[in-house]
């Protein structure tokens, strides 16, 4: 078992022996809430939006049909466009045999609607049903997933497709524009495979890794893989803002558009204070970007990953321009290495009230796990003490990487500022998600003003399933 799958039937909503035996006491308390709220709203107002987790087959590719779990039947799920300050409710239906939940990824809400049971939001029972109500903010491109915990069982959590995009709408101004293109990044057909680094890392000086991997078939851009589905149609003279999600479970992605540059405006819905263009995005796990791109290379072209393995599985999407044809045009970009600090700005961040130093060490596979063990400072979820924090207070997270994988790191409920990058000062560039390099150290600050529990944690499913989470709490 892991530390959070579920099974629920003829009503139940969790295997409680094991809840009681594994989980903490606000998980315990997450529990008691879904059966309390998981009932039938009888008589209750009619929701804002409605969402469905039921099982769906994609059809990526002619003759390739994916059998996944999404959000009405489609993928991404249905776009949601909500305004900033507006209170907003949400009904979520239940229909597959496993409980599950939401995460409203980058909202500032309270830990109850917020979607993590370790915070104490309620699971959502296998048949049952769950309303969420809060005010979204901050502005800006959000997104939406399930946040329950897969462990060996690939077809669970994010390795489904229950993922969609969430806009919330406020006075930002992301400048002039023609047309609005949203493309959500996914990898299907998970499987174990053996650690690849491990023979790498020990010729590079680097800790090498002891258990499996997860490697997979195909990649798509929304629901279809490159060459199938509808092209990006364009015009020449466009500007198109793009907004980019990586919604896969493991795999963080490079993409380029050939003959074109992305100006990026904002990260993880946040504009950044420099806007800067660049041949290739580097999008981690959990990442959004949003890009500003000039249609002045008129053509067919492949806007899709910089890895030639990766756009066979899939990944990628044509861009084609009006009255042009022909096969889609792939060039690879100079080589570059992506770097943060260019959209921030080079000036130090206020100082923090308190430093915090988080070190991520890989503790190899225990037991009979097919999986490596993560530990922060040591110590892996549950058995790991929580952050304690006071309201109002700047806190600095300096994390230092001592493994061999990249970490997107995912802070619940706050928005940080990244403010140090390896000896690189930084100030201004605000987020949710930031990736942690192998060996290197980041640093980000955030001021502890959303009260109640804060999931802090790696996004990849493979990490956070196997221990790679630690909870912020408030004192008092």
């Amino acid at each position: 078992m892991n530390r959070r799958t579920f099974v629920a039937s003829a009503g139940a909503l969790l295997a409680e022996p094991y809840l009681n035996a594994m989980l903490p006491a606000q998980v315990k308390a997450a529990a008691a809430a879904a059966k309390a709220h998981g009932k039938t709203h009888a008589g209750a107002s009619r929701a804002d939006y409605t969402l469905k987790i039921e099982p769906c087959t994609l059809e990526i590719s002619p003759g390739v049909n994916i059998k996944t779990v999404a959000y009405n039947g489609q993928v991404p799920g249905p776009l949601l466009r909500l305004r900033e300050g507006r209170p907003v409710t949400i009904d979520v239906l239940n229909a597959t045999e496993n409980a599950d939940i939401v995460h409203w990824h980058g909202l500032e809400i309270d830990s109850r609607n917020d979607g993590a049971m370790e915070e104490g939001s309620p699971m959502i029972p296998a048949g049952g049903r769950l309303r969420y109500s809060f005010t979204p903010r901050p502005a800006g491109m959000r997104w939406y997933h399930t946040h329950a915990g897969a462990g060996a069982n690939l077809s669970l959590g994010t390795y489904t497709g229950q993922f969609g995009f969430l806009m919330v709408e406020g006075r930002q101004n992301p400048g002039h524009f023609d047309q609005e293109v949203f493309l959500a990044i996914h990898h299907w057909s998970p499987s174990f495979v053996p650690m690849a680094e491990t023979m790498q890392a020990e010729s590079a000086n680097m800790p090498a890794t002891s258990g499996s991997d997860v490697g997979y078939q195909y990649a798509t851009i929304n629901q279809h893989r490159l060459g199938a589905g509808e092209p990006v149609r364009v015009k020449a003279g466009q500007r198109v803002l793009f907004h980019f999600l990586n919604a896969s479970a493991t795999e963080n992605v490079v993409l380029a558009l050939p003959g074109h540059t992305f100006k990026v405006i904002a990260m993880d819905g946040n504009p950044v204070p420099n806007p800067a263009k660049v041949e290739a995005l580097s999008i981690a796990v959990a990442e959004r970007v949003d890009a500003i791109v000039e249609m002045n290379s008129p053509g067919v072209w492949v806007l899709g990953s910089t890895l030639e393995k990766s756009r066979a599985k899939g990944l990628g999407v044509v861009v084609e321009y009006a009255g042009r044809t022909g096969a889609p045009v792939w060039k690879d970009p100079a080589p570059a290495d992506w770097d943060y600090t260019q959209f921030a700005s080079s000036a130090a961040a206020p100082a923090a009230d308190e430093t915090i130093t988080l070190n991520f060490t890989d503790e190899g596979t225990k037991g009979d796990s097919k999986f490596d063990t993560w530990a922060i400072n040591g110590k892996s979820w549950p058995d790991i003490e929580p952050i304690r924090v006071k309201q109002g207070k700047r806190y600095r997270l300096v994390m230092n990487n001592s493994s061999a994988d990249q970490h997107p790191m995912h802070l619940h409920r706050h928005t940080f500022e990244v403010v140090q990058i390896g000896d690189k000062k930084l100030s201004g560039l605000k987020k949710d998600v930031v990736n942690v390099m192998p060996l290197d150290t980041v640093a980000v600050d955030f001021v502890a003003d959303n009260p109640g529990d804060s999931l802090f944690h790696c996004h990849m499913q493979l990490h956070m399933d196997f221990g790679f989470m630690q909870l912020i709490q408030y004192a008092g």
